[in-house]
């Protein structure tokens, strides 16, 4: 994203809460100034390129997600918004080669329009993607979730904090040690405090339900909220579907991708202040898993929605102990 107005013009302003003020120099999110800037090669068309590829050498989802829709904002007016998308991850991402974003002007009303994006590699598509944005509309039907009770982040421990903690653990066993390292060495834009973060020692079974605090990491600043929703949908993807494993952490995971994702988007935020993601998975079963998201504001503002499914094949014997 070259510029916030390349996503349209300024939007309703993002919620209260503590942020960063602007920072000396040129700090800004890498999300903003690399990851969601997409290069325009026609019209619709678009070039995206990669960040932070996982270890499993596959593309990250949010980063086609958060790319998508950056493509989509780019064909609406200023004053649209979007308030929500539904994906399908076809085919795995090549990180090897960039990924060509082409834009489909499906409908443009009074009040919504549809966008839908094919994101393709190699000739063919690896994802596709639907997108409504709204003009904004006051309405007196309003209502919402309580945020979870849950300790601030200034009073919690970063992942990587968290991570070197376990790692300080002389008994850890080598192969976790190594996972833990690789971990620790990924590049990834976002900063995440775990609220209550599952003992990597234990496989015994947990509730299939997480809290993290999460924020783009840089500044964003003031600008137009589908800038900020791009952002959000990179943020959402990240150790999502990993909520269904909960329950079942004495199995070794063979295989696990995305098979879909949605979103809805319900109030204004600022995606590089912290927010609250809320993780729960209601069901798994016949090798997929269904996971359900809240990001919530600090003033207890439910922001976005998000609910994902996909794949999650195990190894049939269990875990060695860690130890």
């Amino acid at each position: 994203m070259a510029a916030a107005g390349d996503a349209g013009g300024a939007g309703a302003g993002p919620g209260p809460g503590p942020g960063r003020p602007p920072p000396p120099g040129d700090l800004r999110s890498v999300l903003i100034t690399s990851v969601l800037n997409l290069e325009r090669l026609e019209l619709d068309l678009f070039r995206g390129r990669h960040h932070w590829v996982p270890a499993t050498q596959r593309l990250f989802g949010g980063q086609i997600v958060g790319q998508a829709l950056v493509a989509a904002a780019r064909a609406v007016s200023r004053d649209e918004q979007v308030h929500s998308l539904h994906c399908y991850f076809v085919r795995a991402g090549d990180p090897k080669v960039p990924v060509l974003y082409e834009v489909e002007r499906t409908r443009t009303g009074k009040s919504f329009s549809v966008r839908s994006v094919k994101a393709i590699q190699h000739g063919k598509p690896i994802f596709i993607c639907q997108a409504s944005f709204q003009l904004s509309q006051g309405s007196p039907v309003q209502h919402q979730y309580t945020m979870p009770a849950v300790p601030p982040p200034e009073e919690l421990l970063t992942q990587e904090e968290l991570i070197q903690k376990f790692l300080q653990n002389p008994n850890l066993a080598e192969r976790y040690r190594k996972h833990l390292n690789k971990i620790q060495a990924e590049d990834v834009p976002i900063d995440i405090k775990p609220v209550n973060p599952p003992d990597v020692f234990c496989s015994e079974p947990q509730e299939p339900k997480q809290l993290f605090w999460v924020r783009a990491r840089g500044y964003i600043g003031e600008t137009d909220m589908k800038v900020h929703c791009c952002v959000a949908a990179y943020i959402s993807d990240y150790a999502f579907l990993g909520t269904a494993l909960l329950p079942h952490r004495q199995y070794r995971i063979k295989f696990m991708v995305s098979l879909d994702h949605s979103m809805w988007f319900h109030a204004p935020f600022r995606a590089d202040h912290w927010m609250l993601y809320e993780c729960e998975s209601p069901w798994a079963g016949g090798c997929r898993g269904l996971v359900q998201g809240r990001l919530w504001r600090r003033d207890g503002v439910l922001a976005v929605t998000c609910a994902q499914e996909g794949v999650i094949r195990v190894e049939q014997t269990p875990n060695q102990s860690k130890l």
